[in-house]
């Protein structure tokens, strides 16, 4: 298994401190902005299936199609939990951020040849709080998948949720080339507003092993 290294890095992602959960401005951008996200998210379907079906050999076209359709599926999973249309007040950790992860890795990760590892403690969320950081862990791991791994050599990408100090604490870490200096424009917006709208703390290192992102809320619900 490929390693993803801890050592001390140079930052890449500055900490952000939510001021005002009320804030609609900063709320409104973020919808706008996740709707784009996902918009660039099928196009990256859209490549795939050009990509299958024009290696695809005459007797491999129906086997292309059966990729295609089980990628629409996926996709569908993911923007099921992307969408927040759970009219639960709380959700388990566990069962939703495994789940999370499953759709992302399938709809994304695997036709890219990456692989996701996720380890997640179990506990309860409000729902709203868990979709918004559903948002920010699948920009975090669309953006690992886009740009950290050039050549593909064993990549991996993973997940890792739980509490601890009374903070529930993700990261996102990946194996790649480590990035270019601090995450910048549209995926940078969208996460320091939902950041905001869940009062969360956002810290990134990045190196030559790899990069990390790390999300810190309080584990009590406002």
């Amino acid at each position: 298994m490929p390693s993803i290294g801890t050592r001390p890095k140079h930052d890449m992602v500055q900490s952000h401190l939510a001021a005002d959960l009320g804030d609609q401005t900063d709320w409104d951008l973020v919808l706008r902005e996740s709707h784009h996200r996902m918009k660039n998210t099928l196009t990256l379907l859209g490549a795939s299936v050009r990509r299958d079906l024009t290696r695809a050999r005459p007797g491999e076209v129906s086997a292309a199609v059966d990729r295609f359709e089980q990628r629409l599926v996926a996709f569908g999973r993911l923007y099921q939990f992307l969408s927040n249309d759970e009219d639960l007040p709380a959700v388990s950790v566990a069962t939703f951020f495994e789940g999370l992860c499953g759709a992302v890795s399938e709809a994304i990760l695997e036709p890219a040849g990456i692989r996701c590892e996720a380890a997640i403690q179990d506990g309860m969320l409000p729902t709203s709080q868990c979709h918004r950081l559903a948002l920010m862990l699948t920009e975090l791991i669309t953006n690992a998948a886009k740009h950290a791994f050039p050549t593909k050599n064993d990549a991996l990408i993973r997940v890792d949720v739980f509490q601890r100090d009374g903070c529930w604490l993700c990261t996102v870490v990946d194996n790649g080339i480590g990035a270019n200096g601090a995450l910048q424009g549209t995926g940078s917006r969208i996460l320091e507003g939902l950041a905001r709208s869940i009062r969360a703390q956002m810290h990134g290192e990045t190196g030559q092993d790899g990069t990390r992102v790390t999300i810190a809320m309080s584990a009590v619900a406002d």
